[in-house]
């Protein structure tokens, strides 16, 4: 969307590489240096644990490299991995090394550093949150505990010769393995075989950290038959000690609200962070399908010719967030501020158009219980805007409704467009997809644009024939009423037309 204030660009890292620690997963776990060279770097180059929100952090114009490993099947070998980190840097560019967990906890960060180091390429470490302690910490499992356990040890359970003897045990109260999966009957027998109970409690967590997070506990006794019985496959660690019997006790991620509810949001990215974060925080797995994108507008003259004559208007009316961003970008292109509005009276619809303006140093005069246009207008028009000028701030295809009631109620109303939205199906294929698969639990709606573009997007016979396995939440009754109209009976409708309603009636 246009703005008149530049973003500032990241400031240019020196050529270099950096080997950075993602975290485990959560994408929430990089480090704040880890962050800022993956804002700055010219090349990032990433593994397949490497989550994929994190590379919405990169520059637009990096380059961007997949070099993930599966058993069997490398994008890249090592030594192409390494050949490739020093071709970049020595081609003037500042190089991230994006590696799951730390790059020096099995993370073969120390030999591409000392790869570097032999080619004459600085190189810097940003450790990074290892998936050794996280993974256990996100299953409720702490690796220490005063009077269980006071030591631990991370072991590799992947060996390159599968038919090699594992490694020696260490002596410790707890032990991890990571890349341990395929190797579990062989780590139970040589367990079993240096005297370690057969009731001593073992647990695998997969994909760790994530909304995907999976854990099976057993003993040594019954973790091969618990974990087929699960049909847990790789990637996971190990966890085996006393401390896996407090895992009810302190479980904690996997157990919010909405653990294990896959939910898709087709609000605009650009107005969807708020309703993402909130279901994200009660657990739910979100999947992101915008069926609505804001652009900027191919003429702007109708909002510059009323921002150039402020002072004649008396009530201004934002109806959206995106309204009010927008409508201080043009003014600030004017060098102006809030002075400008003058005596003008100030509505805004919705509690969070309302939180958008007190960012401008701006607060609301009206804020109407309901954001339905009948409601807004009459509430207006009790607030006496018969006979005076009322400045509809809003997106070009906006419903006339609330143009036309204040219009008959007397008031002289402009509309000043500020931005349009048009159909966004850029994630259309991934939610057609998992609805078919019927691993969807929930579909939420934030206006009737989002219902009439997801039903195009995703097609009514497939949302039809998927409909059983889901259920829709609809943030008011003008929505519900166009959900209707597309045959998509509401099973859940927010009392009050905001985010945390939605996430409240969800819930």
């Amino acid at each position: 969307m246009e703005s008149n204030v530049p973003t500032p660009k990241p400031q240019p890292l020196n050529p270099a590489v950096y080997l950075v620690g993602a975290g485990p997963g959560d994408p929430g776990l990089i480090t704040v240096r880890g962050r800022d060279i993956l804002m700055r770097a010219d090349v990032v180059v990433y593994d397949r644990l490497v989550g994929a929100e994190l590379l919405d952090l990169c520059r637009p114009d990096a380059e961007k490299v997949y070099v993930g490993k599966e058993a069997s099947r490398h994008a890249m070998t090592q030594d192409e991995i390494n050949a490739l980190l020093v071709e970049r840097a020595k081609a003037g560019q500042s190089v991230c090394r994006l590696k799951g967990g730390d790059p020096f906890v099995f993370g073969r960060g120390g030999e591409e550093a000392l790869f570097c180091r032999e080619h004459g390429i600085a190189f810097q470490i940003v450790p990074g949150v290892t998936s050794s302690i996280a993974a256990p910490a996100y299953a409720g499992i702490p690796v220490t505990q005063r009077e269980v356990a006071s030591s631990f040890a991370v072991v590799t359970g992947h060996t390159k010769d599968e038919e090699a003897p594992p490694p020696a045990l260490p002596v410790a109260d707890t032990i991890v393995f990571l890349m341990g999966v395929r190797a579990l009957p062989k780590i139970v027998a040589q367990l079993v075989a240096r005297g370690d109970s057969p009731d001593t409690p073992i647990a695998l967590v997969r994909w760790g950290t994530t909304m995907q997070q999976q854990v099976v506990t057993g003993t040594l006794e019954t973790i091969e038959a618990e974990v087929a019985r699960a049909g847990l496959k790789p990637p996971a660690l190990i966890v085996v000690g006393e401390v896996v019997r407090l895992r009810e006790s302190l479980r904690w991620f996997d157990s919010r609200p909405l653990w294990g509810q896959t939910i898709i949001v087709t609000r605009a990215r650009e107005q969807a962070s708020g309703l993402v974060e909130g279901l994200q925080e009660l657990g739910a797995r979100v999947i992101q399908c915008p069926t609505i994108r804001v652009e900027a507008l191919e003429d702007y003259s109708v909002l510059d010719g009323v921002l150039g004559e402020l002072d004649i208007y008396d009530w201004i009316v934002f109806t959206s967030t995106n309204g009010v961003e927008q409508f201080w970008n043009r003014l600030r292109g004017r060098n102006l501020d809030t002075r400008a509005l003058r005596n003008a009276q100030v509505a805004a619809i919705g509690p969070a158009t309302a939180n958008a303006l007190e960012q401008h140093g701006l607060y609301a005069d009206f804020v109407p219980e309901s954001s339905i246009s009948d409601d807004v207008a009459q509430g207006l028009l009790e607030h006496g805007v018969q006979g005076r000028r009322v400045m509809i701030v809003r997106a070009l295809e906006g419903r006339e409704v609330l143009q036309e009631k204040l219009s008959e109620g007397g008031a002289h109303v402009t509309v000043a467009p500020c931005y349009r939205t048009v159909p966004d199906n850029s994630n259309a294929a991934t939610a057609r997809e998992l609805l078919t698969a019927g691993e969807v639990n929930w579909v939420t709606f934030t206006s009737s644009s989002t219902v009439k573009n997801f039903v195009d997007a995703i097609g009514a016979e497939v949302i039809q024939q998927a409909r059983d396995s889901f259920r829709i939440a609809c943030i008011g009754p003008v929505t519900a009423r166009t959900a209707r109209e597309c045959a998509l009976e509401p099973d859940a409708i927010a009392p009050a037309a905001t985010v945390q309603s939605l996430i409240d009636v969800i819930r």
